[in-house]
């Protein structure tokens, strides 16, 4: 796994940069933005991050691009969020804990994630209730129903209480594939797995040359499928292994 030590350099003080004025973009911009506009910013602001960090995001499929959909997508490390958001503006459903991570936190709470803290009874119940109010508003959801990341090699069983949102609002559910590759191979070591710490990650990130995200959007499942939240994880879960694995689904 080399990594160009002076490329590295490069990079993390401009991806530092780049960060800082995301922070004060949020502070003291988006107070006199409207929605809509502050959506726009996340878009592009996530697509210039992604440039400086050396990663190049490359759709296949037809993602949803308008109107109120379920993005679901394997998760392999803290650029997903990033890199979905670089395709379309969308509100992120993730665990508590990310928003104590050193300045990522920071970044996600700003990209209008929602977060949900598990160890609370209503946890579930909360966060439906706030997809519900994006999908009214028209917009994208995401979610990594796995729970967890993986090294992007196979997919975990997904948890199936969220697309009970998607099911209640009548919206199409989209599994989306996350490929990391470099060189166009399968690149294990950018995943954001295990006992990793933020810092390694970064290391061996921003010091490679060749990195390319593969957004596969498979096809959507329409909400007059009348599938249940179990089946719907189910079927998406399988699309997306599929994917993964290279195989159609």
């Amino acid at each position: 796994m080399p990594v160009a030590p002076f490329l590295f350099l490069f990079r993390f003080v401009c991806v530092s940069a780049w960060i800082l004025l995301g922070l004060l973009t949020e502070l003291l911009v988006f107070p006199v933005l409207g929605r809509v506009r502050r959506r726009r910013v996340v878009g592009a602001w996530s697509r210039v991050l992604l440039r400086l960090c050396g990663v190049r995001v490359r759709p296949v499929g037809a993602p949803v691009a308008r109107g109120a959909v379920l993005w679901v997508a394997n998760h392999v490390s803290w650029v997903d969020i990033f890199v979905l958001n670089s395709v379309r503006t969308t509100s992120f459903v993730a665990k508590s804990d990310i928003r104590r991570w050193p300045v990522i936190g920071l970044l996600v709470a700003w990209a209008g994630t929602l977060f949900i803290d598990r160890r609370h009874r209503h946890a579930v119940r909360d966060a439906g209730r706030q997809m519900l109010a994006c999908f009214e508003r028209g917009d994208a959801v995401g979610l990594f129903p796995e729970g967890t990341t993986t090294d992007g090699s196979h997919v975990l069983p997904f948890h199936a209480g969220l697309f009970d949102a998607a099911v209640q609002a009548r919206v199409p559910t989209q599994p989306v594939a996350l490929r990391f590759l470099k060189h166009g191979r399968h690149a294990p070591e950018l995943a954001f797995v295990g006992e990793q710490t933020l810092v390694a990650n970064l290391w061996f990130l921003l010091g490679a040359r060749g990195v390319c995200v593969e957004c596969c959007f498979l096809a959507p499942i329409p909400a007059s499928a009348g599938l249940s939240r179990g089946e719907l994880a189910q079927r998406a879960q399988a699309a997306i292994s599929a994917a993964v694995r290279g195989e159609s689904a």
